[in-house]
């Protein structure tokens, strides 16, 4: 059996992966000894083969793990375990092979269904032909379910179900605040949720049985750090209107705040990535209303981009964005310092 489990929204996706693990443990092999999991990024074919392929002494079938296969810098893999899989043999011990992604992802357009990949700088391109075939066969197995990232209002639904589901509660209000600041990214919402659960539990000591954990907007307004709070706008407006001196105020006030490196420049990466894209939906006419449909972003989110973007021509943010590439490797390769590096990015804007 081959399960694909792939899409950007690993938090569903994880827990699905999760789900089946248990159940294996819990019906197949409770001792472990027959589940492996393969690190596909650097993994080689006869690594692959022989985890597929091999048989357990303790129970009647493995649970083969293969976590993403498309980050593999191999060509020719691709196309020797589609070859592999697609001849059925090695299968038939009815082992159970579920391939796990993160990067992969199918796009529906008004003609077709793309099939895309996500490079490191977070942009969506075509997958290239060797890798191509092993996605469509993935993609024609029974048991295959892609994870995309929730909407807002989808967003919204999950937290509030999510906070019933952990013994509280949350008004409208408090969960729209609460999307809104943190969007679709669901492990964020999952520890803002603990935070607010925790923080409500702690200052009603003396809750009964009778009472309810009732999280207000109060407490989001004051416990919850948004994706896109009012410092990384107010940088980003200043960057925008090139007043560098107040960007590289507001850069260091970040830095000071103890954020990581890390952090700072997919801060960055992601904010100039979404002005890109909503440039590209001005360009062709797109309202407000429809970039943050069509991003799946929040309205307020949306908003304040289409005053952003109007600052930038789409070659000055493909520049942006591909200077953004460059300092990461840079920051991996420890040739630049983040703060340095942009520092000298704001001052080029």
């Amino acid at each position: 059996m081959i399960i694909f489990l792939f899409g950007e929204d690993t938090w569903r996706s994880r827990q699905k992966l999760k789900e089946l693990k248990d159940k294996f443990l819990r019906d197949v092999d409770a001792s472990g000894s027959s589940l492996t999991v393969v690190d596909g990024r650097a993994a080689l074919l006869k690594d692959l083969k022989e985890a597929i392929s091999a048989s357990s002494l303790l129970a009647k079938k493995r649970l083969v793990i293969i976590e993403e296969i498309f980050s593999n810098k191999s060509t020719s893999i691709f196309v020797a375990l589609n070859n592999y899989l697609a001849d059925r043999r090695p299968v038939k011990n009815d082992n159970i092979i579920i391939f796990w992604d993160s990067r992969a992802k199918t796009k529906k357009t008004k003609n077709k269904e793309e099939l895309l990949f996500t490079d490191s700088a977070g942009r969506d391109k075509p997958l290239a032909k060797a890798p191509l075939g092993l996605f469509k066969f993935l993609l024609k197995q029974k048991y295959t379910q892609q994870f995309n990232q929730l909407s807002n209002t989808a967003a919204t639904n999950w937290a509030k179900k999510e906070i019933e589901r952990r013994g509280g509660k949350i008004s409208l209000p408090a969960t729209q605040l609460l999307t809104s600041l943190v969007g679709g990214d669901l492990w964020q919402l999952n520890n803002e949720i603990d935070k607010l659960l925790n923080y409500k539990l702690a200052s009603q000591p003396k809750l009964t049985e009778s009472k309810e954990t009732v999280i207000e907007t109060s407490d989001v307004e004051k416990l919850v750090r948004g994706s896109f709070d009012e410092n990384i706008f107010a940088l980003t407006d200043a960057i925008s209107i090139r007043n560098k001196a107040l960007a590289a105020k507001l850069l260091e006030e970040q830095i000071e705040a103890g954020l990581t490196n890390s952090y700072l420049l997919n801060m960055f990466t992601r904010q100039f990535r979404i002005l890109l894209q909503i440039k590209q939906a001005l360009v062709v006419g797109h309202s407000p209303r429809k970039i943050s449909s069509e991003l799946k972003i929040h309205p307020f989110v949306a908003q304040k981009g289409v005053s952003q973007a109007s600052h930038f021509s789409l070659p000055q943010l493909k520049n942006i964005l591909n200077q953004l590439v460059n300092i990461d490797y840079q920051m991996k390769s420890g040739g630049i310092g983040i703060e340095t590096a942009l520092n000298l990015l704001i001052a080029k804007i």
